[in-house]
């Protein structure tokens, strides 16, 4: 018991990076294919042996991935780093790294992935009886959260404090930003010793910034009148006091006038060492500011998942795990007839048009770079229109769970909980791209498989959020449901979600890849 508790104490401060791509590197006698086995400290939670199963079917009896999706949370501080993941997980599970740059050589049964800017991914598996004209079976998600990123010129002073000047992105609860432990994540370019650049990631995982809030004794009204910082004056993180000790200025030598007033030396310091390269030697760097508190279990049954980013990181981890498990064995591609795919964008929390969000063609030129390669030159008339028309989405974003002190926010039929299923969303405006008949066609994989289901509507008297599903299916016209774990405290640095609610999402992607070719040939709407 003794060499335990060392264990678990050395664990409370331990959280994983992609130099230790996760805890069961460093202690290789845990396995992760048995996340029961491993009761590693509440802090970063443990899945139990007690751990409900929603369906006694074979896509329902596999274990939970709870402690898997905690791993993935800590690994993934910025969209950069959760692509990196993915990829690092889809290498291990053995698929084929693929580059846009150059021609593909793609075989049926084959799995493959590529990446884009480092923060969008695309990964597929091929049906060994797959045709051209065949479908395509995708889960899509984002890497993206709201969070604070550097500016161009993050430097500043003030009363004789040094300041990190950010922008915000996205539609964040900005005010729980105040009083956190705060650090750095992204990516930055480094001038390689033989003149060449290098993109690489960084992480400083000790707490490197804090935004204070205002006393009350200065703020007395703040409880009546409400916390309302101005986000350009007010939302700036504090990196250091100060010092007469210019040694950091006068060693940096950059020749790039731009960095130099760009970050704060004492910053630039901080991240090269990090990064185990001379200072001089960053020359670009994309960072986000980032909560350094772990993902971990909690409530009173440790039935919740506490974390930052599970819009929509939760997602993302489910599809893609779903697609991996979904194709494990050598037999389970056999009588696959369609293309399943998990498409994983960046900057869906600012509207996705950009090279790397759902706006731009990413996932449509892949599908038809995967008909054309295995048509071996021969394609039929309308061969990838038809391709289109047969396949299916998945958008996958987290969805409003019921708030137990809020429940006037939502519709008073379509109240989802958590730990009651995943929710299926609708919206009369085409906010969301469900349909009856695609709300149909994913309930049935539910309840073939005993897999619950919820349904959501926003009130008529408020507006209605919105997901890539409608982006991606008018895009080229492919059938969508828009669905997601239901969770509380949306877009907050620290957001709740129901572990048990994870599990049902992952067995219903599993369970949509496996099934949805049989479903799907037993329903004619049109011709």
């Amino acid at each position: 018991m003794a060499a335990i508790s060392r264990l678990q104490l050395q664990l409370l401060h331990f959280t994983p990076s992609l130099k230790s791509p996760s805890i069961f590197s460093r202690f290789p006698h845990f396995s992760r294919s048995s996340p029961r086995k491993f009761l590693p400290p509440r802090l970063l939670c443990s899945v139990s042996d007690s751990t409900p199963q929603n369906s006694s079917s074979e896509v329902g009896s596999s274990s939970s991935i709870v402690g898997d999706l905690l791993d993935y949370l800590n690994e993934s501080w910025t969209q950069f780093h959760a692509t990196a993941e993915a990829k690092r997980q889809l290498v291990a599970a053995g698929f084929h790294l693929l580059n846009e740059d150059e021609e593909w050589d793609l075989k049926p049964g084959g799995c493959y992935f590529f990446t884009r800017n480092m923060s969008c991914l695309v990964a597929f598996s091929i049906g060994e009886k797959y045709v051209p004209g065949n479908g395509f079976h995708v889960i899509a998600a984002h890497t993206d959260s709201p969070c604070l990123k550097l500016k161009p010129k993050s430097s500043s002073k003030k009363c004789n404090c040094l300041m990190v000047n950010v922008q915000t992105y996205g539609g964040g609860l900005w005010h729980t930003w105040f009083d956190r432990d705060l650090s750095v994540a992204g990516r930055v370019i480094v001038r390689g010793s033989d003149g060449s650049y290098l993109h690489k990631l960084v992480k400083v995982r000790r707490p490197l910034l804090r935004i204070p809030t205002l006393a009350i004794h200065l703020d007395r009204t703040v409880n009546q009148d409400g916390f309302k910082p101005n986000l350009e004056t007010q939302l700036i993180p504090l990196l250091a006091t100060k010092t007469e000790d210019n040694s950091l200025e006068l060693k940096d030598k950059s020749n790039d006038s731009f960095l130099k007033d760009a970050i704060h030396p004492l910053l630039k310091q901080v991240i090269s060492e990090e990064l185990c390269c001379a200072a001089d030697d960053i020359v670009s760097f994309e960072l986000n500011v980032c909560d350094t508190q772990p993902s971990c279990l909690g409530g009173g049954n440790e039935e919740f998942i506490f974390s930052g980013r599970l819009d929509n990181l939760a997602s993302s981890y489910c599809a893609l795990r779903a697609l991996i498990d979904s194709c494990e064995s050598t037999s389970d591609l056999k009588t696959e007839r369609a293309v399943r795919m998990v498409a994983l964008f960046d900057n869906e929390e600012v509207g996705s048009g950009s090279i790397q969000g759902a706006g731009a063609p990413t996932m449509f030129q892949a599908m038809r770079r995967i008909a054309s390669d295995l048509a071996q030159g021969y394609v039929g008339e309308g061969a990838f229109e038809r391709a289109f028309r047969q396949s299916f989405l998945v958008s996958a974003d987290m969805a409003h769970g019921v708030h137990p002190n809020f429940t006037d926010k939502h519709e008073e039929h379509h109240r989802p909980e958590m730990q009651k299923g995943i929710v299926i969303k609708y919206n009369a405006n085409q906010r969301y791209a469900t349909s009856g008949v695609t709300a149909f066609l994913f309930r049935e994989v539910g309840r073939i498989h005993n897999l619950p289901t919820q349904d959501f509507v926003v009130r008529n008297d408020m507006g209605c959020g919105s997901t890539i599903g409608p982006i991606l299916a008018s895009g080229v016209g492919i059938r969508t449901v828009d669905c997601g774990i239901p969770q509380l405290s949306m877009h907050s640095i620290r957001e709740i979600c129901g572990k048990e609610d994870v599990d049902t999402a992952y067995k219903y992607f599993k369970a949509f890849y496996k099934t949805f070719s049989s479903i799907d040939r037993k329903l004619k709407v049109d011709g």
